[in-house]
């Protein structure tokens, strides 16, 4: 061989050896979702192409010649979409019991945003006794509590709540390990049994001043503002000048907002007008918790509230809602009595209704129209309000019937019925209260300025969630959206949806690099079959 061929042929090596070190001659990506159709998060048309992913951020959305990953996924005929954001979360304690969240991840759910009034902290010691003792009331001791919570016991065999401060609350469930993102308001409900109880009365300048201390230090933990729940003992002995005093400080902090409001019913109109006058006096954005009118004879104020919000973003004011996509809600045997009966808790609600003089004035409220309260037992009547939760093995028998054929079935009045079950169950017994008009929901649903929410726990269908029932949007709230109102009734396009899934939602929360599919943001991602997408749940069967 000449020196001259030696020389070429040792070149061409050279070459090809280069080449080899230089490796595939498109990007490579830890993970490369392919093919899919991309819904950016912003509500723009959608369009064919590929993201790919680096570590937990994405690292490229569209078109991606000779690209490859070490996991590849083939999204081609799916939608590809930024993770869902639950606006209302009930997760707090079924995350503890079953990280997996598998009611709300299979939904495309990343994002868990607790706090409608009750929060997991701050606490004092009374306040962890009675969580410890509502846990071992559930799980029969405190050693079953503690394998089914993943905590430890005492050096004295006794059970513990492992955190004090909503901060650490949050730090306990990462360590822990959960499958979704989460966030938290802190609840107004939360620092004012911190620092007053279960008072009816106002704080004093100094309580007001601690639970202001509360709330700033839960802000500085990461709490996204403060949440109310105005309809319940204790929120609804707070007036508007404590809230409003409580959210200066959410103001000055950067955050927002939030609340059930005091009336969904027969003053909702009053109480959005609370909501506005809150959120201009503190300056702080605002967001009305499950928006809906309850009860036939107010299904009509619907379009004053929308003008009303309208006329306040119109005016600058940062006024947003979220929804659940049902004509049903879901809470307790409390909202059907009267607030005066529940001051002290539950233990004092409940010796009160033993009293006859007490059950007599307590069953003729519920039954008498009023403004002075909420009275969802009114609002939805006997027959559509639906037993779901019992913590009593024994009453589980009247799982999934109404307070009407239960009433029947023991033979005493429906009043003295629902007063019976919360005295029996230690609880305020879990229903579900039929309501709201499906053309309002279908009107929400249209509204810009909706994000949407559970109102529910993340569970799953197994183990010790299947031992009571449940509202069925804990399993199909955004399955439902996606479905029935964006693919089969057409409310409004799928972009737009998954926009006030994922982008808008987060811009209210003010969290940064989720909420959309760009480079450099969070790899928070849902993949779905948009021609199939639906809920399976229903109120008779609601664990599918």
């Amino acid at each position: 061989m000449s020196r001259r061929i030696a020389a070429l042929c040792f070149a061409f090596c050279f070459v090809l050896l280069a080449i080899a070190c230089l490796g595939p001659t498109g990007p490579q990506y830890d993970v490369l979702i392919r093919n899919g159709t991309i819904y950016d998060g912003a509500g723009r048309v959608p369009f064919v192409g590929d993201v790919g992913i680096n570590g937990d951020r994405i690292a490229a959305v569209g078109p991606s010649e000779n690209a490859s990953g070490l996991v590849e996924v083939d999204a081609t005929g799916l939608a590809v979409a930024p993770g869902f954001v639950n606006m209302l979360s009930w997760a707090t304690e079924s995350l503890i019991l079953d990280g997996r969240s598998q009611g709300d991840i299979r939904q495309g759910v990343t994002l868990e945003v607790f706090g409608e009034g009750w929060s997991m902290g701050p606490l004092n010691d009374e306040m962890k006794a009675e969580m410890v003792e509502g846990w071992v009331a559930t799980f029969g001791s405190a050693e079953a509590a503690a394998a089914a919570a993943g905590i430890e016991l005492g050096p004295d065999g006794d059970l513990q709540v492992p955190w004090t401060t909503l901060g650490e609350y949050l730090e306990f469930l990462e360590a822990k390990g959960v499958t979704p993102n989460i966030a938290s308001f802190v609840g107004a409900t939360t620092v004012r049994i911190h620092e007053i109880g279960y008072e009816d009365r106002p704080p004093t300048p100094d309580e007001l001043a601690r639970m202001q201390a509360l709330v700033l230090q839960a802000m500085e933990e990461g709490a996204m503002g403060v949440g109310s729940s105005l309809i319940y003992a204790p929120a609804f002995y707070a007036d508007i000048d404590e809230l409003i005093a409580l959210n200066r400080v959410v103001a000055n902090s950067g955050g927002m907002y939030i609340s059930h409001l005091r009336s969904e019913g027969n003053r909702l109109l009053e109480s959005v007008d609370e909501l506005l006058r809150i959120s201009e006096v503190a300056g702080v954005p605002a967001e009305i918790y499950h928006l809906k009118a309850g009860g036939e004879s107010n299904w009509s104020k619907m379009d004053e509230v929308i003008a009303k919000v309208e006329a306040a973003r119109a005016d600058r004011q940062r006024i947003t809602a979220d929804m659940y996509t049902y004509t049903a809600g879901s809470t307790g045997l409390d909202a059907a009595m009267p607030p005066w009966v529940q001051e002290g808790g539950y233990d004092a609600w409940a010796e009160r209704l033993r009293d006859p003089e007490i059950r007599s004035r307590v069953a003729t409220e519920m039954v008498t129209p009023t403004d002075e309260w909420e009275n969802l037992f009114l609002a939805a009547g006997a027959s559509g309000t639906l037993l779901v939760g019992f913590q009593n093995p024994e009453l589980r028998k009247y799982t999934g019937k109404t307070l009407a054929e239960v009433a029947t079935e023991r033979g005493t009045n429906v009043a003295e019925t629902a007063m019976d079950l919360v005295i029996e169950d230690g609880t305020r017994v879990q229903v579900v209260y039929f309501l709201m008009s499906e053309d309002n929901v279908r009107k929400q649903v249209a509204l810009p300025w909706v994000s949407f929410a559970s109102d529910a726990g993340s569970l799953a269908t197994e183990g010790v969630f299947l031992e009571t029932s449940t509202h069925p949007r804990a399993y199909g709230n955004f399955a439902r959206l996606l479905g029935k109102y964006v693919r089969d009734e057409q409310v409004i396009p799928l972009q737009e949806a998954i926009r006030r899934l994922t982008s808008f939602p987060a811009a209210n929360l003010g969290i940064s690099d989720r909420g959309a599919l760009l480079e450099g943001y969070f790899a928070d991602l849902a993949i779905f079959d948009v021609d199939n997408i639906r809920d399976h749940a229903t109120f008779a069967e609601p664990h599918q």
